[in-house]
């Protein structure tokens, strides 16, 4: 009975040994990692105030590494106009929406005429009649970037709703002034604006799980990863990296925001611009070099 207790106590004490050990280990290997990557943060900010100099326009622009907490930032608390970013803080003020009840994600509605709106998508292309769900529209309206869809889902749930909302979600100078799609409007001055800062936040709320709940946090991180479009920020990088992003498009402006999913840690990045080309190729290319030279800094 003696050597049995004595045997119990030195597995005990062993295995606490060995939990201390492999705890230390894990801990010290971390902060080894931490500082490797402390130490490299400044000459990816070289770089990337480099290419900022480089590029013909305006920039804001967020880099955070999501698991060592490190940050750079240019202008993040500049306006711009937001095109289609502004569809990543509806996203999630429709899937807050039918949390408090005021829609039913599967609630069908029918395509109207008056709901089509010209730009990107293809309900716009479609008979009138046609039905989907809310919850496809909400998907339509990221991952294919739909004009037509936002159109409709901003009916439903009212500019006025999506607008506190934006507040609710702690975005101080995300606005909807207009429809997404209204040129006319946006011709007459009339511009919906958001910042670099405001984005990185909504991402990385996301990201954590936090923004209203981890439910509505996963599924707007979901229809994200469905991207469609990878002409920016994914353009460089390697085909199996899984990239998180909404782009946005108009005349003058070019944008991209995303979280990276990197084997060796992930990244958020948002790049917005503002530019006076006659096409929105060299802003494209800024921002997947910019990009480009953050994933090199993880790799």
């Amino acid at each position: 009975m003696k050597n049995r207790k004595t045997l119990l106590v030195f597995t005990l004490l062993f295995s606490l040994f060995l939990f201390g050990y492999a705890a230390y280990f894990i801990g010290n290997g971390h902060h080894i990692q931490y500082q490797k990557r402390k130490a490299a943060w400044p000459v990816l900010k070289k770089m990337l105030i480099r290419e900022i100099k480089e590029f013909k326009g305006d920039a804001g622009i967020v880099v955070k590494d999501l698991n060592m907490n490190l940050e750079f930032s240019f202008n993040k608390d500049r306006l711009f106009p937001s095109a289609s970013l502004a569809k990543v803080p509806i996203m999630a003020a429709c899937f807050d929406a039918a949390r408090e009840g005021r829609l039913k994600l599967d609630d069908t509605v029918k395509l109207k005429i008056s709901d089509k709106m010209s730009g990107s998508g293809d309900l716009k292309d479609m008979h009138p009649g046609v039905e989907f769900t809310i919850e496809e529209l909400i998907g339509r309206m990221i991952y294919d970037s739909d004009n037509t869809a936002t159109n409709i889902l901003t009916n439903t749930v009212g500019i006025d709703y999506l607008n506190d909302k934006f507040k609710e979600f702690g975005l101080k100078n995300t606005s909807l002034s207009r429809k997404i799609a209204d040129y006319k409007s946006r011709k007459t001055g009339i511009e919906n604006y958001t910042t670099t800062e405001d984005m990185a936040l909504i991402l990385e709320n996301i990201y954590r799980g936090t923004l209203v709940n981890k439910n509505i946090s996963d599924d707007c991180l979901r229809l994200l990863k469905l991207q469609k479009i990878s002409d920016r920020i994914p353009k460089y990088l390697p085909v199996e990296v899984i990239v998180a992003h909404k782009t946005g498009l108009e005349k003058g402006v070019c944008h991209d925001i995303g979280i990276v999913f990197s084997k060796k840690g992930n990244f958020l990045i948002c790049v917005l611009t503002k530019h006076s080309n006659s096409n929105s190729a060299p802003s494209k290319e800024f921002i997947a070099k910019i990009a480009l030279k953050v994933y090199s800094y993880f790799e």
